[in-house]
């Protein structure tokens, strides 16, 4: 599939003071949604991300210990998070690699018995311009999470939020109702396609891990101080224009030992609010569209 449409075309540009009133239930500020991340990093290629640098500077095959970081998460990590979101009876949303499902079957099982919200989120931890057949993966995708949860997924994040021009195209042709990659806007947004719309439900670079932790490499505690701060803004700006937030978790990253209690810290303090509606990227999806038809 080759797209005609430019980038910009795709959604015009409104600025947030002047489009159509977008309402929360309840009278609530801040739809917050929190999204835990399930990658399926192969050990014979090279990682996605990485926090020790080779030695001598020359890349090596297998990287053992990179890839061992990243396996940290899912043997220990993600249960962290499990039980941190399931004691605040929050349901996440769960951006999952289709060949992560058979890989980590214990992991995803556990999410889906806590009724989280599958979203696709490639079919291998690769980038979308590095994916030879673009619209084989997102089928795979959605046939596996269809066939693991008995409903296809709704949903989709691209790895490392990347797209081609034809990216959005095919997903909406695959029936995909929603995306996380477009970190554009403090609103759902609709964005045009080839085959009509998909919406976009805000994500965020800012309140995620993979930058806080593995690219800007801050403090532990920097998920709790950004996100505090996020938040109050949000809040504050939401009494007059309802805003989303997005969290943004990897089990390698948040789930380490020095970091989880900040997370929690943080899921504690918006929780401690009044007019706060903690959801699914599904359920942002459901309000938007009804205001939206």
């Amino acid at each position: 599939m080759t797209s005609l449409t430019p980038i910009r075309d795709r959604i015009p540009y409104a600025s947030i003071i002047k489009r159509k009133p977008f309402i929360l239930p309840k009278k609530a500020r801040v739809a917050v949604w929190i999204i835990v991340n399930v990658e399926n990093w192969s050990p014979a290629l090279a990682m996605p991300r990485t926090v020790l640098s080779p030695p001598m500077g020359q890349p090596l095959l297998p990287d053992v210990p990179n890839w061992a970081w990243h396996e940290y998460g899912m043997r220990v990590g993600f249960w962290r998070f499990l039980e941190a979101l399931e004691s605040r009876k929050i349901k996440a949303t769960f951006a999952v690699n289709g060949s992560a499902l058979t890989v980590y079957p214990e992991a995803c099982e556990a999410a889906r018995e806590a009724g989280w919200d599958f979203m696709g989120h490639g079919f291998e931890q690769k980038p979308m311009h590095k994916v030879e057949d673009q619209a084989e993966a997102i089928a795979k995708t959605i046939a596996a999470i269809t066939e693991f949860t008995g409903k296809p997924p709704r949903g989709w994040e691209s790895p490392g939020i990347t797209e081609t021009e034809t990216t959005v195209d095919l997903l909406a042709a695959a029936g995909i109702e929603y995306v996380a990659d477009w970190v554009l806007d403090d609103q759902p947004v609709s964005i045009k396609t080839e085959t009509g719309k998909i919406v976009s439900v805000p994500y965020s670079v800012e309140i995620n891990d993979v930058v806080i932790s593995a690219v800007q490499q801050h403090r532990s505690d920097e998920i709790f101080q950004r996100g505090k701060d996020q938040f109050d803004r949000l809040y504050l700006e939401g009494e007059k224009i309802p805003r989303v937030m997005a969290i943004s978790i990897h089990p390698y990253l948040t789930g380490a030992p020095h970091r989880i209690k900040y997370l929690e810290a943080l899921l504690d303090y918006i929780q401690a609010h009044n007019e706060v509606l903690i959801c699914t990227g599904a359920e942002i999806l459901d309000i938007y569209l009804v205001q939206n038809n």
